[in-house]
């Protein structure tokens, strides 16, 4: 019997809670669910909020069967928000919008991964934060993530920004951008351009090339998540991986001092004590007071 739990005045059916979906730490369906309702609830949602959601689902845990699906799922329900999204084959097409902890409930008893454009829905395809995804070439590990981000952090604050940082929750790191509503097509270029920078200035570790053979032991400046149809894990979302890893927010301070590949690793386990000590370190994302002109 599937159980019926009321959240906000909403029923919201749980199914499978001692289910083990990450079978290298026993972890199940029950703690998943209790990480997001009383850990992660309070910060990943201003996050998701006003953003269509894209879902990287894995109900039988990572070793199961992952996809990814943009199109709400069947049997969404009424009272989940959606929203019209710009798709060139897809007219009509709707996303979910997660704008409460009931709906962040009933998503992630489907067990999936949040992913968010860097858009709002109320301004499709104007984007209000910039995003670096770096992604290290294996011998390569956050460890050289974390020199990049620290040299993306002094040449945007050249340029008047303001970076934070978060884990991927895999191997790598992102970095985020509060903007001043800007086309996604503008904040693409610029974020290429310092891609491209990044590859002149530190030669032998940065590339702005997705390139596999020029991969290795190298980060990649990914900026191509700036897209408008493009979307990044949301802060704080679990991610399909071996253990139930966090794309967590770091300090600077954390990013500076990181010397072992293991050093930032987080798991939903660990996430309490980290937003007690720290809150919401990504909260100024969501402050427009914070938001800065794209340089011309």
């Amino acid at each position: 019997m599937t159980p019926i739990t009321e959240v906000e005045g909403r029923r919201v059916s749980l199914s499978n809670l001692d289910k083990v979906l990450y079978p290298a730490t026993g972890t199940t369906k029950g703690e998943v669910l209790h990480y997001y309702a009383a850990t992660a609830g309070g910060v990943i949602l201003p996050h998701l909020r006003d953003r269509p959601v894209s879902f990287l689902r894995y109900p039988d845990g990572p070793d199961g069967q992952v996809f990814f699906t943009k199109n709400p799922p069947p049997g969404t329900p009424a009272w989940v928000g959606t929203t019209p999204v710009p798709r060139s084959e897809d007219p009509g097409a709707r996303q979910v919008v997660v704008r409460d902890l009931a709906s962040l409930m009933w998503a992630a008893n489907l067990v999936v991964e949040f992913h968010t454009p860097q858009w709002r829905d109320d301004a499709p395809e104007v984007a209000d934060r910039m995003v670096f995804d770096l992604d290290p070439g294996a011998p390569a590990t956050v460890v050289e993530c974390c020199t990049v981000a620290l040299w993306l952090r002094e040449r945007l604050a050249a340029d008047g920004l303001t970076a934070y940082g978060k884990t991927s929750g895999s191997k790598g790191m992102h970095l985020l951008v509060p903007l001043e509503p800007t086309p996604s097509g503008e904040v693409s270029a610029y974020a290429k351009r310092l891609a491209v920078e990044a590859e002149s200035d530190l030669p032998g570790l940065a590339l702005h090339r997705m390139k596999r053979s020029l991969r290795p032991g190298k980060v990649f400046v990914d900026f191509s998540q700036n897209a408008a149809s493009k979307t990044t894990a949301t802060p704080y979302t679990l991610r399909a991986a071996s253990e139930p890893t966090v794309s967590a927010p770091v300090t600077w301070e954390e990013i500076a001092e990181c010397r072992e590949a293991d050093a930032l690793v987080f798991r939903a386990g660990d996430m309490a004590a980290r937003l007690d000590r720290h809150g919401d370190l990504l909260a100024p994302l969501n402050d427009p007071e914070q938001a800065r002109p794209l340089p011309v």
